[in-house]
């Protein structure tokens, strides 16, 4: 039996040139896994029947961020300011987590990842937050990607205030999406001054809990974003026990 749960993160889409194009998972996903006791995997967006056999390799799924997802999956049309998307990375992503979801498998869904899980879970998004909401923070950060920039109320009696200890974080922000209609099994965990929804968690009786920021990018140098892989990686464990 392994010793160490296997943590399969899904990949995004980016191409440096006309030769070299394919899946990317940012390094501080691989060390932040590894670094709380996981054997970090990268998981392409091929098609659903691949995501599924692939799923039977892990004990736990990290949902990344990346590309903003297809309005299409959630029954609006694009907004002028929404960004590029990948419809196979939605369609392998929306498998992926039905699939975890009904073999508890434990999910960590992070930024885009958030926003997928309450698409495929009947949600859906605002497109474009500088142009879609009102008065709202500075989400697309710009500065490094491992700096906290604003801060997040946590939801009392929620999974996320029970692990972290504290009742307000601060985060690092890097995404112009966000939660609008929160899926019905979902519930809000974490949200931002301005509204905008932080983090939510599901009702049911697996496990899935989804953070709006990057804490895989602030895991080495912040010891509450660190007990957040830790926390994780003991589920998975769990279930892989199981």
């Amino acid at each position: 039996m392994r010793q160490k749960p296997v943590i399969g993160i899904t990949g995004g889409y980016v191409k440096h040139n006309a030769f070299m194009e394919g899946v990317y998972v940012h390094h501080d996903y691989h060390r932040s896994v590894a670094a709380a006791g996981g054997i970090p995997i990268v998981l392409p967006f091929l098609n659903p029947e691949a995501a599924l056999e692939a799923a039977a390799l892990c004990d736990g799924v990290i949902l990344s961020g990346g590309e903003d997802v297809d309005p299409l999956y959630y029954g609006e049309e694009p907004h002028p300011q929404l960004g590029y998307t990948t419809r196979e990375r939605d369609e392998a992503e929306i498998a992926l987590i039905r699939h975890a979801l009904e073999h508890s498998i434990p999910l960590l869904a992070i930024c885009r990842g958030v926003q997928i899980l309450n698409v495929t879970l009947g949600g859906t998004l605002i497109q474009d937050i500088p142009s879609q909401w009102s008065d709202p923070l500075q989400h697309s950060q710009k500065v490094e990607r491992g700096r906290d920039t604003h801060a997040v109320a946590i939801e009392p009696g929620s999974w996320l205030a029970e692990i972290l200890g504290a009742m307000r974080i601060r985060v690092n922000s890097l995404h112009h999406q966000a939660l609008k209609e929160v899926a019905d099994d979902l519930k809000v965990a974490a949200s931002a001054s301005d509204g905008i929804i932080e983090a939510v968690e599901y009702t049911g009786s697996s496990f899935a809990v989804g953070v709006q920021w990057h804490p895989e990018s602030m895991a080495a140098t912040n010891p509450l974003m660190k007990r957040l892989f830790e926390a994780f990686i003991i589920r998975c464990k769990k279930q892989q026990e199981a």
